[in-house]
């Protein structure tokens, strides 16, 4: 009773110091200097570089998805509808949500190894000795370019898998891809795309915040460091398949 006491307090806590974190890093993005290289450095590096890594998951989960979805809809007589499922599902789920779990590995282990290793090494304290702000030098530049990014990636892929499963329905799946075309623009509405780029710029938020407060809070040299980045890593893709169920509850389905 005591052990699991300890837990809930450890966890209560840790929620509010990343509560207190994001508040802070959106606080700091407004206060001078605005740091615009630093944020495009990021938009770069964590954006930027990371299109081949969703280029390869757009294409084989739009190939993947059409390749099932013409196979079961056709037991039914329904195969017509293909390019319907395909293009609502990648662009309200799939993509968004592949896309945030894939820069959480990516650029949010990066955030925690950079900043870890920074801690252990007390580089963020020489920060502190020469007036300079650790949150709003190292984690609001982040949060900026990832929230700008991750809706723009999302946006990308959502093309690429549509796309890659038009390829599949006609080379693989020998389905006419002027009628795949046809149910996807019957189907598709401007807001399913939308909504998917709306839980991006919330994912894109959750992967700057959580890789910076595991970097840290390291501690215990290399070991720490390594400990730190499993950590931001799986706690980041927690909640974004958590908070993508509650999105998708709170936000409309359609605005017809």
């Amino acid at each position: 009773m005591i052990r699991f006491k300890r837990s809930l307090e450890s966890f209560a806590s840790n929620v509010g110091e990343i509560i207190v974190l994001m508040f802070k890093s959106f606080f700091f993005i407004f206060q001078k200097p605005f740091n615009l290289r630093r944020i495009v450095n990021h938009i770069y590096i964590d954006g930027v570089k990371s299109m081949p890594v969703v280029l390869l998951t757009a294409v084989f989960t739009g190939g993947v998805l059409t390749l099932q979805s013409f196979f079961a809809l056709n037991r039914l007589g329904y195969e017509v509808f293909t390019g319907s499922l395909v293009g609502v599902s990648l662009t309200k789920e799939l993509i968004p949500v592949l896309t945030g779990l894939m820069i959480s590995g990516r650029v949010g282990a990066s955030y925690s190894a950079e900043i870890g290793t920074m801690k252990v090494s007390e580089q963020i304290d020489a920060l502190f000795t020469f007036g300079v702000n650790p949150i709003k030098y190292l984690i609001s530049p982040r949060v900026v370019a990832l929230m700008i990014m991750l809706p723009m990636l999302t946006l990308f892929g959502d093309f690429i898998g549509i796309f890659s499963g038009r390829i599949v329905a006609d080379v693989v799946c020998r389905q006419n891809p002027v009628l795949f075309e046809h149910q996807l623009l019957a189907s598709l509405e401007f807001w399913d795309v939308v909504s998917g780029l709306i839980k991006s710029v919330f994912f894109g938020l959750t992967i700057a915040v959580i890789g910076s407060y595991f970097g840290l809070k390291t501690e215990g040299g290399a070991e720490g460091v390594g400990r730190s980045t499993t950590m931001a890593v799986v706690v980041a893709s927690i909640i974004i398949l958590v908070s993508d169920f509650f999105w998708s509850k709170i936000l409309p389905f359609t605005l017809r």
